[in-house]
């Protein structure tokens, strides 16, 4: 146990812990340097999936590099936190500086002098000294997120019903500084329309993912993360022990939420149909591109007989387009 003194820290999340004192933090030289760069470069970069500007500088391993297309980013094998430094070697943060280097000299020795006219690569990290001046360089401390993606922590409280997310919910992911990255990440690759953050039956954020491809028909997720202490992370963590993972049924409220924007497509789609049918034509039900067939086939039965229950009732036409309105209305 340390008998140093130790001070609190937080970051508008509910945790604190006391860690041994450092020098309070202060923007270094070379990170005032690496972010002015990293927000010169990223303004004119186009398909960053970290979201949009106002950017903030994330020390996560940045190598910018730049083509006839203009500057894009690449990472490095690893990122060091800031507060990560003070627990760093020296020799294992070299090698990061040497893997660097090798890409630099190899493919862009102009776009090197360019970034580190001090010589920073060329220069060996032997010390705490040379640790914090990689940590804040625009070589580590130059990735740029969109806020919420790098501190954003979702809400908790009552539990979610399964209804699409709010506008607001969508801009505003999970924050790499809070929540595991290879499930953070998910997010700036997954389908718009599946719903990866979730509210347990205890009110918390829990991520989940498809069990099978888009369009097999299976609508079961895999439970990828739960709210420490919850019962959902008890059932995770019972499943995981029996070297299982936590498979949740299509019924399960989860999995209701996850597919919930899904299931509103394919009830559009039923209805492209039934418009299809007022206006005479012969259409066959298709499928939109890329939809994920989350409804049972006794679902779909049944919504198909509905339909055709529309059909035959306003065989006119016309009150069969008033009633598509008014389910189109009532879907919002």
């Amino acid at each position: 146990m340390t008998t140093e003194p130790v001070h609190s820290e937080s970051e508008g999340h509910p945790w604190s812990i006391n860690v041994p004192d450092h020098p309070l933090r202060a923007d270094s030289p070379e990170y005032v340097v690496a972010r002015k760069k990293m927000n010169e470069m990223a303004a004119g970069v186009t398909g960053l999936v970290y979201g949009s500007a106002p950017f903030q500088d994330h020390h996560g391993g940045a190598l910018w590099m730049k083509d006839a297309q203009g500057w894009f980013l690449v990472r490095n094998l690893a990122g060091v936190e800031w507060s990560a430094q003070f627990c760093a070697d020296p020799a294992k943060i070299d090698l990061l500086r040497q893997n660097a280097k090798r890409l630099y000299d190899l493919l862009a020795p102009e776009i090197k002098q360019e970034l580190d006219p001090g010589g920073l690569l060329d220069t060996p990290i032997k010390d705490a000294a040379g640790v914090a001046q990689w940590t804040d360089s625009i070589f580590n401390a130059g990735v740029p997120l969109q806020p919420s993606f790098h501190t954003g922590v979702l809400p908790g409280g009552a539990p979610a019903a399964a209804q699409p997310p709010t506008a607001a919910q969508a801009q505003d992911p999970a924050g790499v500084h809070h929540y595991p990255t290879p499930i953070v990440d998910i997010q700036l690759f997954k389908y718009d329309d599946f719903q990866l953050w979730v509210t347990d039956a205890q009110g918390n954020p829990a991520a989940v993912a498809p069990v099978g491809a888009r369009g097999s028909g299976n609508a079961s997720v895999h439970v990828l993360f739960a709210t420490p202490g919850s019962q959902l992370d008890a059932q995770k963590q019972a499943a995981e022990s029996a070297n299982t993972p936590l498979i949740l049924g299509p019924d399960h409220p989860l999995a209701q939420q996850a597919y919930v924007n899904q299931q509103l497509t394919s009830q559009v789609g039923a209805l492209e149909i039934l418009m299809a049918q007022q206006l005479g034509g012969r259409a066959l039900e298709h499928d939109l591109p890329g939809r994920q067939d989350v409804a049972a086939v006794g679902d779909r039965q049944r919504h198909r007989r509905v339909l055709l229950d529309h059909q035959d009732r306003d065989a006119g036409g016309v009150d069969g387009l008033d009633d598509l309105e008014v389910l189109l209305d009532q879907r919002g």
